[in-house]
């Protein structure tokens, strides 16, 4: 009866992170923060109702399921998310006209610079 509640709790928990990460993707404004909203709501919604699966059916092979799933999840979440945001990047997609820090511009420059003092110095 408890195990129920709890995943009933932990159902509940995830579907509220699936609704923020969705009202995330329609309100933000460029990729770059859509793509926010898209990976770590949905993330820890994901967690939340696997952990909820688990709960609910308690037994090894649905345990061990549902981690090698989450194993995945925050795996390939990130990885994909950074793969789409330097190909943006790169294609020189819009940013938003307020956003301040673009850690990207600032390693390319970094590493324009590096190259040119390669090619002076004749190392690199």
């Amino acid at each position: 009866m408890i195990s129920e509640w709890i995943a009933g709790i932990l159902l509940v928990s995830g579907a509220f992170f699936m609704l923020i990460a969705s009202i995330g993707m329609v309100r933000l404004n460029d990729l770059y923060m859509r793509m926010h909203a898209s990976t770590k709501a949905p993330s820890l919604g994901i967690f939340l109702m696997v952990m909820s699966i688990i709960v609910y059916f308690f037994k090894f092979w649905t345990s061990f399921e549902g981690l090698i799933i989450l194993f995945f999840v925050f795996l390939t979440t990130p990885v994909g998310s950074h793969m789409i945001s330097s190909v943006a990047h790169s294609m020189g997609v819009k940013k938003d006209e307020n956003t301040i820090v673009d850690e990207m511009e600032e390693e390319s420059s970094l590493k324009k610079e590096i190259g040119s003092f390669g090619k002076k110095s004749g190392k690199f």
